[in-house]
């Protein structure tokens, strides 16, 4: 065997190792972060595809398997991300109309809390003048700096915290049964509640930053799924809703397509691009982790990622209308599998009391 066939060999395994872990249940940070950076790999697996095409003369059973796992692997990350390219059916459609009074507008952005550069984001919130502003990682000096845009934004929700997981809500329209929670951790905040539409028409909404399966925060996905997959339970597609914040997943994890069909929310993007908000350092490692989700009575306006602040993440700019009679125009979220709705409920009760569970 030639020396480029054994690179061949070992890299290919290596390779391999992002799609076997993503197949797996497994829970560690280091097996599920491997869902964040589909794209790459994908390119990955495709350079080595060709790289072992043009060493492998196939003679040998070991040669034809390994061409035929790396296929398999390219589809297998392709099909995952393929819904987030422009090739895709859009699943929400665009609103052709001027109904102003039944349009929200909403304005995301992890300001990442050691970020100076607060007039950045203040510049950004009079350009895009959004109905809603929410940001994740304020903390007490945040909120002081952000108090400018409080003559515009009257009606507010204040959680300033030191440890990355502070989280402020303004809003140019009415809020109404705001409900401060902790779900899963003392720790971790999100906000509930309802917006009133300029039309007088109520929406629930949800802000949510859980967790991200990290050395650094947590090491398993565990709290983070069992957020997510809570919260989708709680929706069930019975009110107009809308679900927006940094959720530390990407929208086609496991987690994150689960959570869509239990709540029947939809996803914009679809059909449109990545909108990848993170990392806003790196060009190569960008996935999209910040999130606007909504109920099917919502037609989409605009939708755009917006520039840098300064921080790790982009923000994210949303424009719906609210057209009940027209919800038919939308696609659709699957249907919950009994074996999706089996692990959905594990991963909640092992979020809500990990005391319970077996070492």
């Amino acid at each position: 065997m030639s020396v480029p066939e054994i690179i061949a060999f070992i890299l290919s395994f290596l390779v391999l190792l992002p799609t076997i872990a993503s197949l797996s249940k497994l829970d560690q940070w280091w097996v599920r972060d491997f869902d964040f950076p589909r794209l790459q790999i994908s390119t990955l697996i495709l350079f080595f595809i060709i790289y072992c095409a043009a060493v492998f003369d196939f003679s040998s059973f070991w040669e034809i398997l390994v061409m035929v796992l790396l296929v398999a692997s390219f589809f297998y990350q392709a099909v995952k991300i393929y819904p987030y390219t422009i090739f895709a059916k859009k699943q929400v459609k665009k609103y052709r109309g001027k109904d102003e009074k039944r349009q929200i507008s909403i304005l995301v952005s992890n300001v990442l809390t050691t970020n100076t550069k607060y007039q950045k984001l203040i510049n950004l919130i009079d350009r895009q003048n959004p109905d809603l502003v929410l940001t994740l990682e304020t903390d007490e000096v945040w909120e002081k700096e952000l108090e400018v845009i409080e003559k515009e934004y009257p009606y507010t929700v204040k959680i300033p915290l030191k440890n990355l997981y502070g989280m402020h809500l303004y809003s140019k329209l009415e809020l109404e049964d705001i409900d401060i929670k902790y779900l899963i951790s003392e720790e971790i905040p999100s906000i509930h509640g309802k917006v009133i539409l300029r039309s007088g028409e109520k929406l629930d909404i949800h802000c949510l930053h859980p967790k991200p399966p990290s050395p650094s925060e947590d090491e398993t996905s565990t709290n983070r799924d069992a957020e997510l997959l809570l919260v989708g339970k709680e929706i069930d597609g019975k009110n107009s809703t809308l679900v927006f914040g940094d959720l530390n997943d990407v929208a086609w994890s496991r987690t994150t397509e689960l959570f869509m069909r239990l709540s029947g929310l939809l996803d914009p993007r679809i059909g449109r691009g990545f909108y990848n908000t993170f990392h806003a350092q790196y060009p190569i490692f960008r996935w999209p982790l910040d999130h606007v989700f909504h109920s099917c009575d919502f037609l989409l306006l605009k939708l755009k990622r917006l520039e840098d602040i300064g921080s790790d993440h982009f923000p994210i700019y949303i424009k719906l209308v609210y057209e009940p009679e027209k919800q038919d125009l939308n696609g659709n979220t699957e249907e919950v599998e009994e074996e999706e709705a089996e692990w959905a409920e594990e991963k909640i009760e092992k979020g809500i009391h990990p005391e319970a569970q077996p070492e």
